[in-house]
């Protein structure tokens, strides 16, 4: 294994690389917190007439609805929480598409609260509770990370934590509160790839590089979204939600809002390879210090090929599955192709998927490139400083 500290170490690397680190990553980095700290919501965001109590309970007893009208089940749910924890309320279970959701006795559910209500119809039925195999899946997922990567899987798991905070605490009340979404996504997004490439891979030369062009891209992911987002004139109000989002939030900006999830959505990905192309060409010159720019730069980009080709096969599949519902409708109806793509359900996740991978491809080379430019020609330092030792 290629020792690729020693590139760290290395005086012209670091030379090099704190000039673009004093250039580039450093005001934007102050630019971003102060943004960060402006924009910050501060307190709870609320939407007037939409926030409800929740309650959870365990149902122990469950009968068909007294009129076969209602289509519905009623249960017997065993409060969990709340002003009401331990009485047994009758709750009505509703149909879906003509057939009872599925709730059996012993499982646990969330329940909407109509404060003020009579206690036998105060509660109505939301959704399954599902914290538990969730809980479950998230141990075993954080198992497997810190197993495979030790002391830099713990890591990954903080710096996980610390998007799951910026997206819940920062990014979306600010949107609430109505800062653009675009902006909001930009600044929350230089700082969650922040902390998480310098958490994860350390504060070295190699980090800087890599961040520096994690930031390049995503600022021209940012620029191809805004632009093809309204050169094929999408609104983003066939966005899954977006039209209760606007209902409840009427200054809501959908089309930023639609262009800010382009950006969040590539983030993750733009890390992955920026880290790793930046990785690819430290080993390249520890292996051979006196590879030069051209050198470096070529075999990097060979790398980063293959590595894209599949990347961005992941990115475009992803987004075709989570049109797959609006696929099917359109399938069914046997509309022509050209009809299909140019409907904005689909023209959303096509324009989301094709800027993504832009924004990928974008990655490579200038990642490729900073990182040449770091560390070509470091044999030229070794031979003009005479070893100690001989």
């Amino acid at each position: 294994m290629v020792d690729t500290s020693v590139v760290n170490s290395d005086a012209v690397v670091a030379r090099r690389v704190r000039v673009v680190v004093a250039a580039v990553l450093i005001p934007l980095i102050v630019a971003a917190i102060v943004l960060l700290i402006v924009l910050w919501p501060g307190g709870g965001v609320k939407v007037q007439g939409y926030q409800t109590s929740t309650a959870r309970g365990e149902v122990t007893a469950l009968k068909a609805c007294p009129n076969p009208q209602d289509k519905c089940n009623l249960a017997t749910v065993e409060l969990s929480n709340g002003p009401d924890k331990g009485k047994a309320v009758p709750v009505q279970v509703p149909t879906a598409g003509g057939t009872a959701i599925a709730v059996e006795t012993g499982q646990v559910i969330m329940l909407g609260v109509q404060d003020g209500a009579p206690l036998d119809q105060k509660y109505q039925y939301v959704d399954h509770d599902r914290t538990k195999p969730l809980l479950i899946l998230a141990v075993i997922f954080a198992i497997a990370v810190v197993a495979l990567s030790r002391w830099r899987g713990f890591a990954a798991l903080v710096a996980l934590a610390v998007t799951a905070v910026m997206l819940t605490k920062f990014i979306l009340p600010a949107i609430l509160r109505g800062s653009s979404p675009l902006l909001v996504a930009v600044v929350g997004g230089a700082v969650i790839m922040t902390i998480a490439v310098f958490l994860t891979h350390g504060i070295n030369a190699e980090s800087a590089i890599a961040l520096a062009g994690t930031i390049a891209a995503l600022g021209l992911t940012v620029l191809l979204g805004w632009f093809f987002t309204k050169f094929s004139q999408l609104s983003g109000l066939a966005a899954e939600g977006a039209s209760s989002a606007k209902a409840f939030a009427p200054d809501l900006d959908i089309t930023g809002l639609l262009v800010a999830g382009m950006v969040i959505g590539a983030l993750g990905v733009l890390d992955d390879v920026t880290v790793t192309q930046a990785a690819a060409v430290w080993e390249l010159s520890a292996a051979n210090p006196a590879a030069s720019r051209r050198e470096l730069l070529a075999a990097g980009l060979r790398i980063g090929r293959t590595h894209v080709a599949s990347v961005v096969n992941t990115l475009v599949l992803a987004y075709a599955g989570a049109a797959m519902p609006v696929l099917l409708v359109f399938a069914i109806q046997d509309l022509p192709m050209l009809s299909v793509i140019s409907t904005e359900a689909v023209a959303m996740e096509v324009v989301r998927g094709l800027v993504g991978s832009l924004g990928i491809i974008a990655a490579v080379p200038l990642t490729t490139a900073l990182a040449a430019m770091a560390v070509a020609d470091r044999s030229r330092d070794l031979v003009a400083t005479p070893d100690p030792a001989t």
